[in-house]
């Protein structure tokens, strides 16, 4: 039989001290603020401040509790600090010489609140239409073992708000971000919304490694000749063969060719055209400069690279899901943008925290409280997410127990007795 008691205790010790991590250099204000906006998320699993509010099971009325934290969100600036020292926590989960690093963009859509800040026209990843809302650029890192996505770099922007540059600038600013704190020899992997020369520009410049799924229309340099891609991979049938299972466990035949180019605009730059065959009518074309001298070994490595960016769909799926992000109720943009943040970082807590726990009598209670009909699958989040607001709202302390500083104990020492009776 479980013990909720025991077992809250133990997540709320243990996001207590991810909460200390990340908040060094914080003031102690700040640092309270972070770890209950946190530990209000868990609970709740929602954004609101009001749910929040109630998670923490103040002494105060509810109104005070959610005017405090609105006060702070939108007076909360030190997310530059926050991320570094969140990133040297996801370090020690990674093998920074060849982890995977995953970029992509996402929306948040807000069609039916047109007062909010510099909100804009978006595109809605979901349904295709163009809708009322603000434009995200991530980046999560795939851990060392079970491959679970690490985020590691998130911001919230608008083409209405002032000074806004483009798109591409947002994104190439995201790379740069990536490039202070991971290693050059990190695989970024990027969909067909990166091919372009500005990116590959950056890449090579910085003698980054990358995979980036080009587009069916880009020319290429093959033989001398300028030649449509497409027409390029026609010429290979698919030399190596390759197997896979997609996510109905369906076995996938694939043939895999390797074909040297060089692109148009930096011609005197070798890459290497990675055509699949196996996935659609038409092949999956792969651009990488990964260097690796056996010709079968590189195209093994670029496709499944690539295959398993979709961690990153699962992990913006489920922010949005599982915390209602899209059902944001601040009105600033400042106070989204540290939403957006706050719920990156629980995502990458309950992540860090299935790589860290795996296999422990800690983990198979939390996966026994998660009340599955089936088996939980190979991403654990959802499970995670739901035991730990399960176990957490059976518990009625909130997370005050762990904001206290530990005082200095006013019991006197039997050496301080003596001292006060004059015996040396």
């Amino acid at each position: 039989m479980i013990n909720y008691n025991r077992l809250g205790y133990e997540i709320k010790r243990n996001l207590a001290n991810f909460s200390e991590k990340i908040s060094n250099g914080l003031k102690q204000p700040q640092s309270k603020f972070l770890l209950q906006i946190l530990y209000g998320i868990l609970v709740g699993n929602k954004l609101h401040l009001s749910e929040i509010a109630r998670s923490l099971n103040e002494n105060i009325t509810l109104k005070k509790t959610i005017d405090r934290l609105s006060r702070n969100l939108s007076a909360f600036k030190q997310k530059e600090t926050v991320m570094k020292n969140y990133i040297s926590v996801v370090k020690k989960q990674i093998n920074e010489e060849n982890a995977v690093i995953v970029i992509d963009n996402s929306d948040i859509t807000k069609p039916c609140s047109p007062k909010m800040e510099t909100i804009s026209d978006v595109r809605d990843g979901s349904t295709g239409e163009i809708r009322k809302g603000y434009f995200t650029v991530e980046a999560a890192v795939l851990s060392q073992n079970k491959k679970m996505p690490l985020p590691v770099y998130e911001k919230v922007f608008s083409a209405a708000e002032k000074g806004f540059i483009s798109a591409t600038h947002e994104n190439l600013q995201c790379l740069k971000s990536l490039s202070a704190h991971f290693s050059k020899n990190c695989v970024r992997t990027l969909d067909r919304g990166f091919d372009a020369n500005d990116y590959y520009r950056y890449f090579l410049k910085n003698d980054e490694k990358f995979v980036i799924r080009s587009k069916k229309n880009s020319n290429v340099i093959y033989n001398g000749k300028t030649q449509n891609i497409m027409d390029v991979a026609g010429k290979y049938k698919g030399n190596y063969r390759m197997n896979f299972k997609d996510k109905h466990g369906k076995k996938i035949e694939c043939k895999i060719s390797y074909i040297p180019v060089r692109l148009c605009e930096f011609p005197n730059k070798a890459l290497v055209l990675v055509a699949v065959y196996g996935f659609g009518v038409q092949p999956m074309l792969l651009l990488t400069n990964l260097g690796v001298s056996e010709k079968k070994k590189l195209c093994m490595i670029a496709t499944k690279v690539y295959l398993i960016r979709w961690r990153i769909e699962e992990y913006f799926k489920f922010k949005k899901q599982q915390f209602e992000l899209e059902d944001l109720r601040v009105m600033s943009l400042q106070s989204i943008r540290n939403l957006n943040l706050f719920a990156t970082l629980v995502t990458g807590y309950i992540g860090m925290m299935s790589c860290e726990k795996e296999d422990t009598i800690f983990m198979l209670e939390l996966k026994e409280c998660s009340k599955r009909i089936f088996d939980i699958p190979k991403f654990i989040f959802y499970g995670l997410g739901y035991a730990i607001e399960r176990v957490l709202a059976r518990t009625h302390s909130g997370i005050k127990g762990f904001l206290l500083k530990k005082e200095q104990s006013q019991q006197l020492t039997l050496a301080e007795c003596f001292a006060g009776l004059g015996f040396e």
